[in-house]
């Protein structure tokens, strides 16, 4: 078994990230799969820290995608602009500024919108990744005296890992991405959480949202890889509707930290589920 590599670690600050639970996670993951299937990646914790060799990966995000795209594929590139970046709120909101105007911002090379997105995620207020239904991030700046914008040895370590193994990426809806996933694969699944109370319901990652019925959607795609024999896990929050949805599957409750929250009495130790349908 190849020894893993430490430094390969996300390389964005992600609400509802998983590193915090990589322990309860990794302790039910089957032990043996032919490749692997992330359909939500987000900051993407469970991939870094399993670093399959043969990995499909998938976020509705195109812009996210397009910071893996260039990690791999132009990373020097990458690594001078994320340079040349100012930690003041001017430069923040000059820069926050330019997916306003859709003309200026389709005119920016693949290497400048992805050091732009990490240059605002690690800059913004807690790093929460934001959209309004214009499709424009619109989270404040965090006034970080010291944020790491430029973290060269994770993203050295992760542009190797990307390069040395079958690492394939996608931007399109769950759906389709795991529309073909072949018996013996494994399935990691984080979708947008539904939500504990009106206050926590966060599901600002793209501008269309995830409801109930995206969640039942959800749960009808997990039913067709169980019936076609592939293995899933999926975190949600320990909602009422979710464990019902879920019932017919293996339901493991576990405590996650969580700080984002309009609502303070929210914050703090919460109820999450982790599902899967092995033994």
């Amino acid at each position: 078994m190849k020894r893993k590599n430490k430094l390969i670690s996300p390389i964005l600050k992600w609400a509802g990230g998983k590193k915090q639970l990589l322990p309860q996670i990794e302790a039910l993951i089957p032990k043996k799969y032919t490749s692997y299937y992330e359909p939500f990646l987000g900051g993407g914790a469970v991939l870094f820290s399993l670093q399959p060799r043969v990995a499909y990966i998938n976020d509705y995000n195109e812009d996210l995608i397009n910071v893996y795209d260039c990690v791999k594929n132009d990373l020097e590139s990458l690594i001078v602009l994320l340079k040349t970046h100012e930690n003041t709120p001017e430069y923040f909101y000059k820069i926050r500024e330019i997916d306003r105007n859709t003309k200026t911002f389709e005119k920016l090379s693949k290497v400048e919108k992805a050091s732009r997105f990490i240059y605002l995620n690690k800059t913004c207020y807690n790093g929460l990744f934001r959209v309004n239904r214009a499709g424009e991030f619109n989270t404040p700046f965090g006034y970080y005296k010291t944020p790491n914008i430029v973290n060269e040895p994770t993203l050295r370590a992760v542009s190797v890992y990307l390069n040395e193994n079958k690492i394939s990426y996608f931007s399109q809806d769950f759906e389709k991405f795991l529309n073909n996933v072949e018996k013996g694969a494994f399935v990691y699944l984080d979708p947008p959480y539904d939500p504990v109370s009106l206050s926590s319901n966060f599901t600002g990652y793209t501008n269309l949202g995830f409801n109930r019925e995206e969640q039942i959607r959800l749960k009808n795609v997990c039913d067709k890889l169980n019936k076609n024999g592939v293995k899933f896990l999926l975190s949600n929050s320990a909602t009422e509707f979710i464990q019902d949805l879920y019932k017919d599957y293996s339901i493991n409750i576990i405590k996650a930290k969580r700080s984002i929250n309009s609502n303070a009495a929210l914050r703090g130790n919460v109820d999450e589920v982790l599902i899967k349908n092995y033994g």
